[in-house]
C-alpha cells in the first residue's frame, strides 16, 4: 500500500501565509486559520508545502494509508479551498445556510471571499468535521 504524498512537516505557517500574494486571500486565510485553530484546539501545521491543517488522523484507502489533519485549508489560485471530512454533500441544511460556495468532492469545499460567507454556519461544519470519527 503507498504511502501518502502529503505529509506533517515543519515548515513555518506564518511565513507561508505571509507569502500569499493576494491581500484578500491573505486576510481569508487569516481568519480560516484563526477560526480552526479556535475551533479545534490545535495549532496549525503545515502539510505538504500548501496546506495548512489542525489535528491528524490515520487514512487507510483502497490503494495509500497515513496521517491527515482533520481539518485544513489551502489558498488555492482561484478559490480558498477547506478539506472537511464529514460528508459534505450530506451537509444540506448547513450548505444552504453557508452563503456562496462550491463543493468538490465529498470533503472539498471553495470558497472565494469568507465575506460571502456565514461566519457561525462554517464553524459549525469545522466542529462536525474535526469531531468526525471517520474520515471520508
Amino acid at each position: 500500500m503507498a504511502e501518502l504524498k502529503t505529509q506533517k512537516n515543519d515548515s513555518n505557517v506564518e511565513k507561508f501565509l505571509k507569502s500569499v500574494t493576494d491581500d484578500q486571500k491573505r486576510a481569508d486565510c487569516l481568519a480560516v486559520q484563526e477560526l480552526m485553530q479556535k475551533v479545534t484546539g490545535e495549532p496549525a501545521a503545515m502539510w505538504g508545502t500548501a496546506i495548512v491543517g489542525f489535528g491528524t488522523i490515520h487514512y487507510k484507502g483502497k490503494s495509500s494509508e497515513g496521517d491527515w489533519p482533520r481539518v485544513a485549508f489551502s489558498p488555492r489560485k482561484a478559490n480558498l479551498t477547506l478539506y472537511l471530512y464529514c460528508s459534505l454533500g450530506e451537509q444540506t441544511d448547513l450548505l444552504e445556510k453557508l452563503g456562496t460556495h462550491k463543493l468538490s468532492g465529498k470533503t472539498c469545499l471553495q470558497i472565494k471571499k469568507m465575506e460571502d460567507i456565514h461566519i457561525p454556519t462554517l464553524k459549525k461544519l469545522i466542529k462536525k468535521s474535526y469531531k468526525s470519527p471517520v474520515f471520508c
